[in-house]
């Protein structure tokens, strides 16, 4: 397989966008040691808020997910920037947070985070498998149903 994330991401028909860029007082990534701690990344559609609305009220579980991949491609995109698109340069994926904006009877944030779990594995391979939080709240930037971060350890 391939070295390069751009290719992996290509492989399952899709493409790698550009990465987004910070709208506030924050940078899109930090190194620490031999971990790479990437910012919250949502789904965007041109640049612009993707998937607006909540889990349990104007959205459902599949748009839920389908937000959930299209925050993650987001942070694929972050990845590679960090990375030089570098894959071999990545050990594996330590943790991956989904936050999801739902009513407060909504109780299958897990189903929605697949939507990102899956495209993570699908395009890392074992390198994407990862622990995972995800939790519900009641609204997120731009007004967008989904939010992800997350951990990655790198080579030394």
């Amino acid at each position: 397989m391939s070295d390069s994330i751009r290719q992996r991401v290509q492989a399952l028909g899709l493409t790698l966008p550009s990465p987004s860029q910070p709208i506030a007082n924050y940078i899109n990534h930090v190194v620490s040691h031999n971990q790479l701690f990437i910012s919250g990344q949502i789904p965007l559609v041109d640049g612009k808020p993707a998937y607006v609305g909540r889990l349990g009220e104007s959205l459902g579980e599949e748009e839920g997910a389908q937000a959930a991949e299209l925050a993650a491609l987001g942070l694929l995109a972050q990845l590679s920037d960090a990375l030089g698109d570098d894959l071999s340069r990545l050990v594996r994926i330590l943790r991956l947070g989904v936050f999801i904006a739902s009513s407060g009877d909504f109780q299958r944030q897990g189903v929605v985070a697949n939507g990102a779990s899956n495209l993570l594995v699908n395009a890392l391979g074992d390198k994407g498998r990862h622990v995972r939080t995800a939790v519900g709240v009641s609204s997120l930037p731009g007004g967008v149903a989904v939010e992800v971060d997350a951990i990655f350890e790198l080579q030394p």
